[in-house]
């Protein structure tokens, strides 16, 4: 893919900070300066202090890097256990195929947002809890998207002259199956890379992600939020940071989209 587009470009720029951000924050984001708290913003804190007297520049930095850290090892977590339990389904069929589809059927039963607080819930609040919890929602998605392709391409003619010609299943699944499946799921992947940072953030915002005093997007919001009145910028930051990468990232997939639905055009 030779263009992106611009936001991207931006996207992936923001990733490349935020994952290096441990070198570029200004202060220590857990010490704590009673005597700085709720400072405006200036030279020395760019972006104020929070009720502890940590500069929120430096929290910000190295939750942004806590919050879409967590989406990308969701959505590799995701992709890893659906994309094989989707093959597995579509190409044996038979038991399998309706065990899968009955197990599918009873996660999109209810919404992912309540199952993952569930699980969250049940398993204590923590991020590797988290992460496991919205993992174990969102490989169903992809599954399907995969076990669906596969079903509708494995009885085309160049399957059967592969099988006749004496190549193993396996090969079959990798070389032809797997590779026209493999766009429909990138497609629905960039899509939802947004989804899973809003579900992280708000679940961290009732307090079943990260945990004080690690920074981490929706659990400043959640921080700030006494402050409201007295130091807006507290919830404004974190905000404005989650709504600009869900609407760069959003953007960024619908560019990848629109750019594998002109190659199936012109192919």
């Amino acid at each position: 893919m030779k263009k992106i587009g611009f936001a991207g470009y931006i996207a992936m720029f923001l990733i490349a900070v935020l994952s290096f951000s441990v070198f570029l924050v200004p202060h220590d984001p857990y010490v704590v300066n009673l005597n700085d708290r709720l400072l405006l913003p200036s030279a020395q804190y760019w972006l104020g202090t929070d009720g502890l007297g940590r500069d929120l520049f430096s929290r910000l930095l190295i939750g942004g890097r806590n919050t879409i850290g967590a989406s990308l090892i969701v959505l590799v977590a995701a992709l890893s256990i659906g994309i094989p339990v989707g093959l597995l389904s579509g190409y044996a069929g038979g038991f399998v195929d309706r065990l899968f589809m009955r197990v599918s059927d009873s996660f999109l039963a209810f919404p992912d947002f309540i199952i993952a607080i569930v699980l969250s819930g049940l398993l204590g609040p923590d991020l590797f809890n988290l992460i496991f919890a919205i993992a174990a929602v969102k490989w169903i998605a992809y599954s399907r998207i995969v076990r669906n392709s596969v079903r509708s391409e494995k009885h085309k003619d160049y399957i059967a002259i592969a099988r006749l010609n004496g190549v193993s299943s396996l090969h079959i699944v990798i070389k032809h199956l797997l590779p026209h499946a493999f766009s429909n799921v990138i497609v629905i992947a960039s899509l939802d890379v947004g989804k899973i940072i809003l579900m992280i953030a708000s679940l961290s915002y009732i307090g079943l992600g990260v945990q004080p005093p690690s920074p981490e997007w929706g659990a400043m919001l959640n921080e700030g939020r006494a402050y409201f009145h007295q130091a807006p910028y507290l919830m404004l930051a974190p905000g404005l940071a989650i709504m600009l990468v869900v609407l760069l990232s959003n953007a960024w997939g619908d560019r990848i989209r629109d750019r594998l639905d002109v190659k199936r055009c012109r192919e």
